[in-house]
């Protein structure tokens, strides 16, 4: 059984032992703590909370029992049933409540469910906020509200299709060219919550031809929700056997998208930013935002439009924090998570979805050869483990000395530049591993790269 407690939400495998596992008792606890924060927040106030839930088996669960609690601390409940992490996102500030909870544990398998919390904009909460969540859920002294005083509760299904229209109104989405394009599309909603917005979204879009792949909202995850290629092998036949003209994958929460060209193969989870952000650009000259992590593809589309291009620490609150302060016009996370804050400031696989679309009908290309137009640079993703006695920081410390001759990035981690080449290294806030991002042109390269600072790792640990 995992339990992870962060200042970004509660994670867990349901079941176990409390404090083991996200069992019942745990659901309870920090929702109370939520709720507690929020009245510490806003005293006084009479307080609401949009609640939203992906489709996997645990949520029905777990959202009676979030619901039911909020209800117990005197906070008014919001419910939107199934629904998406940015549909939720978007209901919090339509209902001007004074906060969110969404019940998704995003791309983790069925086992597992989460509370990510929302502040009353629709975004994550801050570190600072998040800390003192777990710091409430830890000190047992919270007071529960008076039968008068319960919260109460309603239900409102009308927040998809409030958020589809949202996106149609988007002045750079374009409907009528999309229709015009005559386009086969597939979608692989992985059985959640993709199966019901994703069919919905594209009829508004005027695509008359989609294939269904798994958007049964079930729960059941037919492979790993993760989109990534490993996983993505059923709708990449299926796009060459219908003949489609693109496929479209998401997460079980429809925060990240996934794209499959016509000719079966995945377009690259780290270009649907890049390529979103090049079709913005070209209308909007602006500058541009992704994590560390994330590729430098960015960067060179930024920069060829004119803009400046900017890198946040890993973490979509950063992420958001950095496009405030820079005034990005996009933004996002390599992940496939787009951030489009003419619509809100979250990942969004739906509004990815429509500014895309409109990008590759405008362009008059093929999927395939709209991807052959960004620049290549391929990520080797990697990881060292260390024995629990080990210092991990003194070996950190010891790469940076190593290479105190290049540019190094430490605002999350060690991320070292070799011209267009970079290596980031994070170290796990709750296992004794340090996790090895490498990019370069070419994914040999890249290997090599990451091969060369596990032997710096090796050789430092041997010294020592």
């Amino acid at each position: 059984m995992t339990l992870i407690k962060s200042i970004s939400g509660i994670r867990g495998t349901m079941g176990g032992k409390p404090g083991d596992g996200l069992t019942p008792s745990d659901l309870v606890r920090f929702t109370s703590a939520y709720a507690a924060f929020l009245q510490e927040l806003y005293p006084g106030e009479k307080l609401s909370v949009v609640v939203g839930r992906d489709a996997r088996i645990s949520g029905f669960m777990v959202n009676s029992l979030v619901t039911g609690t909020l209800m117990g601390m005197g906070v008014d409940v919001v419910d939107i049933g199934l629904t998406t992490t940015p549909t939720t996102e978007i209901a919090v500030v339509d209902e001007h409540a004074s906060g969110g909870i969404i019940l998704t544990a995003s791309h983790n398998p069925k086992q597992w469910n989460a509370l990510k919390l929302l502040n009353r904009h629709g975004e994550f909460l801050s570190a600072s906020d998040g800390k003192r969540v777990l710091e409430l859920a830890d000190n047992h002294s919270i007071e529960y509200a008076e039968v008068s005083n319960l919260g109460q509760y309603r239900t409102d299904d009308t927040y998809l299709q409030k958020h589809i229209a949202k996106v149609l109104a988007l002045p750079l989405v374009d409907p009528e060219a999309i229709k015009a394009a005559n386009l086969r599309v597939v979608i692989d909603a992985v059985n959640s919550t993709g199966g019901i917005a994703i069919p919905a979204l594209l009829k508004a879009l005027n695509v008359q031809k989609v294939d269904l792949l798994y958007c049964d909202p079930t729960g059941l995850f037919p492979h790993n929700p993760e989109p990534l290629p490993e996983h993505l092998g059923d709708i990449c036949n299926a796009v060459v056997k219908n003949r489609a003209d693109i496929g479209f994958v998401v997460d079980p929460d429809v925060d990240r998208l996934a794209i499959i060209n016509e000719i079966g193969e995945p377009f690259g989870e780290e270009y649907t930013l890049v390529a979103v952000a090049d079709y913005i650009l070209q209308h909007h000259k602006g500058n541009t935002v992704s994590n560390l992590s994330s590729t430098g593809a960015l960067r060179v589309v930024t920069e060829r439009a004119g803009g400046s291009y900017f890198a946040s620490a890993v973490g979509e609150v950063n992420v958001v924090e950095m496009m405030k302060e820079k005034h990005a016009v996009i933004g996002g996370e390599g992940n496939g998570g787009v951030i489009y804050p003419e619509l809100h400031y979250g990942r969004d696989a739906l509004v990815g979805i429509a500014l895309f679309l409109t990008h590759l009908v405008k362009s008059g290309k093929k999927c395939s050869a709209l991807r052959d137009q960004y620049p290549d640079f391929y990520i080797s993703k990697n990881k060292i483990e260390f024995s629990p006695e080990m210092d991990i920081e003194l070996i950190l410390n010891a790469i940076v000395k190593k290479y105190s001759a290049q540019p190094i990035t430490t605002i999350d981690g060690i991320k070292i530049h070799f011209g267009d080449e970079w290596v980031h290294l994070r170290r796990s806030n709750t296992e004794p591993i340090v996790r090895i991002y490498a990019e370069s042109d070419m994914m040999t390269k890249a290997d090599n790269l990451a091969k060369k600072i596990i032997s710096d790792f090796k050789e430092i640990i041997s010294a020592n």
